[in-house]
């Protein structure tokens, strides 16, 4: 029997947040240490997170990615990577703007 893709959605959803308990239980470290996702460009915990190829992806991500390849909507995460360009641009160009404020509330205590 075919799944709707509603279902696909739910399964997916399910599969990625086993893998956050599943790697904090192995690693509960990996909970509180980040990395620079490649898709979304966003700091997240390791947790979860999947290394395709020369990827790393976290979490949200990976349900996005592995969500995709079961929908059939493409089949490789180079495909993901493109489309979430966009985003990865404004995530650095908000990591620029709050370092610009950080340094400029630093002079002024100075």
């Amino acid at each position: 029997m075919n799944k709707t893709p509603e279902e696909i959605v739910k399964e997916m959803q399910a599969v990625a947040n086993q893998m956050v308990q599943d790697d904090i239980e192995e690693n509960p470290d990996s909970a509180n240490e980040y990395f620079t996702c490649a898709c979304c460009g966003k700091s997240q915990p390791y947790a979860g997170s999947i290394q395709y190829g020369e990827y790393r992806l976290c979490n949200d991500c990976v349900l996005l990615a592995e969500t995709g390849f079961a929908l059939h909507k493409f089949n490789n995460v180079q495909t993901l990577i493109d489309a979430m360009e966009d985003n990865r641009l404004e995530e650095l160009c908000k990591f620029i703007k709050d370092e610009e404020k950080r340094k400029n509330e630093m002079n002024n205590q100075n």
